[in-house]
């Protein structure tokens, strides 16, 4: 059975439909991301107020989230990494979706999440706060955020190579480094500038989530080379 998705919705905080993909029915669906001029900080701190209970699971963020699209809910799921507080679990869990979420951009296909990930209870008495801190981060973009650079958002390859470029951050998101300084915050930061880029049509925000995944695939070499020369001197140390 075909499945059939609403994706227009009208920001309550300024009055301004947010273009989202259609569905076809029979067909799978197409990615196509319009522009939207309504403020992402607004939309994410009303989803952020919604969120009711002692704990709360990914798919009950995504049925509160459901109709304002995809890019939304990455960049939703990048607001706990952007203060140095990490929470445990959270990074594996978040990082999995997006990496799930932006394939289905990628392929052009409703996007499918396994149980084990969409039930997990997190404490909402940790996550509400933290993801308060991040909206009020990214409400700092809002004035900077403008259509530019279109020829890095629009059309279908870029769609996918944004997607691609979105996942790539999942991954380096899910590395066990959670207690090393700047290892969830630098492909968060790479994940919302890409998500936010591409809902407002700013490829300048877009190249600046380019330039953070390369800056966090430095960061990983640099702390897996001063490993891997620590582990050396040690074996030569015990050796000699």
């Amino acid at each position: 059975m075909a499945c059939q998705a609403r994706f227009g919705v009208k920001n309550a905080s300024r009055g301004r439909r947010m273009e989202r993909p259609q569905t076809v029915k029979g067909k799978n669906m197409a990615v196509e991301f319009g522009d939207s001029q309504g403020s992402l900080s607004d939309t994410l701190t009303g989803m952020i107020g919604s969120i009711r209970g002692n704990t709360i699971t990914l798919r009950e963020l995504m049925i509160e989230i459901g109709e304002q699209g995809f890019l939304l809910l990455c960049a939703l799921l990048t607001l706990p990494f952007l203060i140095p507080v990490s929470i445990p679990g959270v990074s594996t869990v978040f990082g999995a979706a997006i990496i799930l979420i932006s394939l289905a951009i990628t392929l052009n296909r409703m996007p499918w999440l396994p149980k084990r990930i969409l039930d997990r209870e997190i404490d909402t008495e940790k996550l509400v706060p933290t993801l308060r801190k991040g909206a009020a981060l990214v409400s700092k973009l809002d004035r900077y955020v403008r259509p530019r650079l279109n020829f890095l958002t629009e059309g279908a390859l870029m769609n996918r190579f944004n997607g691609l470029m979105i996942m790539a951050g999942g991954v380096l998101l899910m590395f066990p480094l959670g207690l090393i300084p700047l290892s969830n915050t630098l492909p968060g930061i790479a994940i919302l500038l890409l998500s936010l880029g591409i809902i407002q049509r700013d490829g300048l925000m877009v190249a600046g989530g380019y330039l953070f995944l390369v800056a966090t695939t430095v960061y990983f070499a640099v702390l897996g080379y001063a490993a891997f020369a620590a582990g050396q001197g040690l074996s030569h140390f015990f050796v000699s």
